[in-house]
């Protein structure tokens, strides 16, 4: 899409968190034993905030990422590399 899209001015981009405590998110990994094992696994040893999702979507919306396109954006605190 990025491609087709581009000549057009539009960028094309994802963003891709792991777990996220909304609300739903808070229950579902409220038990220590099943959250802990994954939380060992990122390397910031932490789940994502809601808003730490929303500032990366608001700075690939900004002009200060109009070259960036194209891309997947992965919020995880280092998981995907781990």
């Amino acid at each position: 899409m990025a491609v087709d899209l581009g000549a057009a001015g539009i960028r094309v981009n994802s963003v891709n968190p792991t777990v996220t405590l909304t609300p739903m998110g808070e229950l579902a990994w409220s038990d220590p034993a099943k959250a802990d094992p994954v939380k060992a696994r990122i390397p910031l040893a932490r789940f994502l905030d809601p808003d730490e999702v929303a500032e990366a979507i608001l700075f690939l919306l900004s002009d200060e990422a109009s070259m960036i396109s194209g891309i997947s954006l992965p919020v995880d605190g280092g998981l995907a590399i781990s």
